[in-house]
């Protein structure tokens, strides 16, 4: 049974410097890469976590050869057909899983099941399908889920004889992982693919992310505003590190933002690939100080009770607007959080959950079509016992929470945080001890 855990209130600034996981964003994309390569590739810097352990786990049973020795992973890659044949994938938590592997089992060399646990069974799926459909693929319902549901897992998927290719539609406002996958597995097609998108994509960074892992084993990839083009092509093996991961980043620059001190990430700057570090830039505008190093970034806070309310588009940095809003509910006005619809599909209800969560804390939220209005308390939150909904990014926005509150916050699910940080909470201890008493 799930032990609630209790976060208390800083007494005062922090000041600390923190190492974080390696990206799962990253980690995940290099995974099927170097399965797709045609030789060896060694990864570095592989983060421990729900959502990567079950991307090396389905890596092993599609690849040649799968070795894992700390946070070094080692693959010898399956080369233009992976061994799908008979393979049963178990995506857990991670949409990453679930839809970057449906497109590889769509150019396998037989039918394979893909399925999930419940929560990521409930996430839709139907885009990707009706492409790899398109594609020549069978997708099927399988067995085992109660009835049948055609647009989600679980599924079995049948490649076709030839992965021919060529042009195909995509909507782009319901999730960036659909593309994702496609663009991941089109250089293995015939003549490539040309995908043009039917509705605004969001979370963009995230395509362009792809491609540049694409490029560092070997496959250029043009991500424009309404298409994107992969030629065929080939994955070279590649020794790749993973860069620190940036929505993780995003809770310690919070601290640091909502306690009027100072809170440095190791390794990770405005330079890197992912484009969570744009959190940084909206810290800014609330009013926190942002200082690079060069090899690190800090996020120094404003005297407690002056941050400002911001009114700002999130739908490139949608991972964070939890985070944001957890900075949103202490700072001075009404912070408008907007372009995140979308975030209703994600491992909960993000706008309704967090609208929730600062209702539970004492915070007035509410939430609109594109996203939430947070009417700020200046200063301090309330506090209170608050659900997460078992959604790790909600459990680590609430930590900031009950940081910047007068009681504390009591979640109720802390153990979700190991979908992509197991050590969230043990880190989360040592920086807040950092915290100094006013004058002292």
């Amino acid at each position: 049974m799930s032990q609630p855990r209790h976060v208390d209130p800083v007494p005062g600034p922090v000041d600390a410097t923190v190492v974080v996981p390696g990206s799962k964003s990253v980690a995940n994309r290099a995974l099927v890469c170097a399965l797709l390569a045609e030789g060896a590739s060694v990864l570095e810097d592989v983060p421990d976590g729900d959502d990567t352990d079950a991307m090396v786990d389905a890596v092993s049973v599609l690849g040649r050869s799968v070795v894992r020795d700390g946070d070094v992973v080692a693959i010898e890659g399956s080369g233009s057909r992976p061994r799908t044949a008979g393979a049963v994938i178990d995506a857990r938590q991670a949409g990453t899983v679930g839809r970057f592997l449906a497109g590889v089992l769509a150019i396998g060399d037989g039918p394979a099941t893909l399925d999930a646990d419940p929560q990521l069974r409930e996430r839709p799926m139907g885009p990707l399908f009706d492409v790899l459909r398109t594609l020549g693929a069978t997708v099927e319902p399988a067995a085992g889920a109660g009835a049948p549901r055609p647009e989600h897992l679980p599924v079995v998927i049948t490649p076709p004889d030839v992965i021919a290719g060529g042009r195909v539609e995509l909507p782009g406002h319901v999730s960036s992982q659909f593309l994702t996958a496609l663009m991941l597995v089109a250089p293995l097609t015939v003549a490539g693919l040309e995908i043009t998108l039917t509705s605004p994509l969001v979370s963009r960074p995230y395509a362009e992310l792809t491609a540049r892992v694409m490029a560092a084993f070997g496959v250029e990839v043009e991500v424009g505003d309404a298409m994107v083009v992969v030629p065929p092509g080939t994955y070279a093996d590649a020794r790749f590190a993973i860069e620190p991961d940036a929505s993780s980043a995003s809770y310690f620059w919070a601290l640091g933002a909502v306690s009027g001190g100072r809170c440095s990430v190791a390794d990770l700057t405005r330079d890197a690939w992912q484009g969570d570090v744009a959190v940084l830039d909206v810290f800014e505008r609330m009013g926190a100080t942002v200082v690079e190093s060069g090899v690190s970034t800090a996020v120094e806070g404003p005297p407690v009770g002056d941050l400002r309310a911001v009114d700002v588009d999130l739908s490139d940095i949608s991972d964070t607007a939890p985070t944001v809003a957890a900075v949103a509910a202490v700072a001075s006005g009404t912070s408008r959080l907007r372009g995140i619809g979308f975030i209703r599909g994600k491992e909960s209800d993000r706008i309704g959950a967090v609208v929730d969560l600062l209702a539970a804390a004492g915070v007035e939220a509410r939430e609109h079509e594109d996203g939430l209005d947070i009417v700020g308390r200046a200063g301090r939150a309330a506090g209170g016992r608050v659900a997460v909904h078992d959604d790790h990014r909600l459990a680590m926005s609430a930590a900031v929470l009950g940081a910047a509150s007068v009681d504390g916050v009591t979640v109720d699910r802390p153990e979700c945080v190991a979908k992509t940080f197991p050590t969230f909470w043990k880190l989360w201890d040592r920086v807040t001890r950092t915290a100094r008493l006013p004058g002292v």
